[in-house]
């Protein structure tokens, strides 16, 4: 696509729609010379790319259209796609409405403000987790697996070992039964994996529209282990002044190492795949995946871990943000470490998406002290989920904010997305 090899000079102008609001051609110019402008046909499967991926190369200050039925409106006091896409759009949501009456829970040791991955209240994680993923099955998996794996390890991200999920199904009227039956099978299959069952729940019907098939919600609570507690003592040992009682966002300090279980992008890009029918010369599947029984063996065998978020919404670039917005601190990450699979490398360029924002549901990055990163590291490749870990970078004091170094030698920001590019991927 021709207007993604020199962004600095590319200005969308106009586009022309059709009766329904959707784009039909965009108009752009390219360079500085205004007098030159060229009028691009965009094929149906490209549509919805063009609508939903926001291409950091177009202000998004120019879209002059605007897209019905709820997609992207100008309207400020509507709900828009964005505020369920992570980053900065669904953030404040969070924090100027929900948090603004829903918080102030005095019994909470890690209350809703904290907005941490769970909360804790009485000794248990808690964590509600809902999913609206569209298709209900994608390549490499499903809405039942990903409901099951994103609540665990949500739970897992705070230490805890996941014991007991409560989970509400909200099914479309038509949906085939066989469909809901290798939905649930696939629960099944999940929770054996990371060793937790669903104990309680809750069934609706609503009528044929826009479902989807089915959302779902996942709840779930989770313990303190010997294993976290384990973890702490380590960190107390490189840390005096160390003093949570979870692996939590705010631990993070200067100097800590950051490290990425594995590749990233692979969910989104999956979960893209099947919405648009696209090819990508080879299949991307996605990763999901309960991780919580790695996180304990971690936790006991290696330990020093101070933090843990799993990259979904908004990838590794929002949770890196939110770390840094907590904390205070600086985060560094250099590029060449940041592992990110070839044909999903390619697919994001040729889509005009940066990996760095693309959702992940099998992936974990961990905060750990100095002294104890490599043992980590070591740990983490010696299992399946984490074979392609890697540290990609540390906190640090020097600025604010997320960077990173890049290949050619200089440093990128890394800014909080406005929200995840790919629509209901979770």
């Amino acid at each position: 696509m021709w207007w993604t090899s020199s962004p600095p000079h590319v200005q969308y102008l106009s586009s022309v729609t059709d009766e329904r609001g959707w784009p039909r051609s965009i108009r752009f110019k390219k360079g500085r010379d205004t007098s030159f402008q060229q009028e691009v046909q965009l094929p149906k499967r490209l549509i919805i790319l063009f609508c939903f991926v926001r291409c950091i190369y177009v202000s998004p200050h120019s879209l002059k259209f605007t897209l019905r039925r709820g997609r992207m409106s100008s309207k400020k006091d509507a709900i828009t796609m964005l505020h369920g896409a992570g980053g900065t759009v669904m953030h404040n949501l969070v924090k100027d409405y929900i948090v603004k009456y829903l918080g102030g829970y005095s019994n909470a040791e890690v209350p809703l403000e904290a907005l941490d991955d769970a909360a804790v209240v009485g000794d248990v994680v808690f964590k509600s987790d809902s999913h609206a993923v569209k298709p209900i099955f994608f390549p490499g998996g499903d809405i039942g697996r990903l409901a099951v794996s994103g609540t665990v390890n949500d739970i897992a991200a705070l230490g805890a070992e996941p014991y007991a999920l409560a989970c509400g199904l909200i099914l479309e009227e038509g949906l085939a039964l066989s469909d809901l039956e290798k939905i649930l099978a696939s629960m099944q299959s999940t929770c054996r994996e990371a060793g937790v069952g669903v104990v309680t729940g809750d069934t609706k019907v609503v009528e044929k529209g826009s479902l989807g098939g089915c959302v779902m919600n996942m709840s779930g609570i989770g313990r303190r282990t010997a294993a976290l507690e384990s973890n702490l003592k380590v960190v107390k040992q490189h840390r005096s002044s160390f003093a949570a009682r979870w692996v939590l966002d705010a631990n993070l300090r200067a100097g800590d190492k950051v490290i990425l279980s594995g590749t990233i992008g692979d969910h989104g890009l999956a979960v893209l795949s099947a919405q648009q029918g696209l090819k990508f010369g080879s299949e991307i599947k996605s990763d999901v995946k309960p991780l919580n029984r790695m996180i304990q063996r971690m936790l006991g065998e290696a330990g020093g871990v101070v933090a843990m978020k799993d990259p979904t919404r908004g990838g590794l670039a929002d949770a890196l943000n939110e770390w840094s917005e907590k904390t205070k601190v600086g985060i560094l990450i250099h590029e060449e470490k940041v592992p990110v699979r070839e044909d999903v490398q390619t697919a994001c360029e040729m889509l005009g998406l940066d990996p760095l924002e693309v959702g992940n549901e099998g992936k974990m990055i961990i905060g750990t002290v100095p002294a104890k990163a490599q043992q980590v590291l070591n740990f983490l490749k010696q299992t399946s989920e984490g074979k392609n870990a890697e540290i990609i970078g540390e906190a640090t004091s020097q600025f604010k904010g997320v960077a990173m170094q890049t290949l050619v030698g200089g440093k990128r920001i890394i800014a909080r997305p406005v929200g995840d590019p790919v629509p209901r991927i979770c």
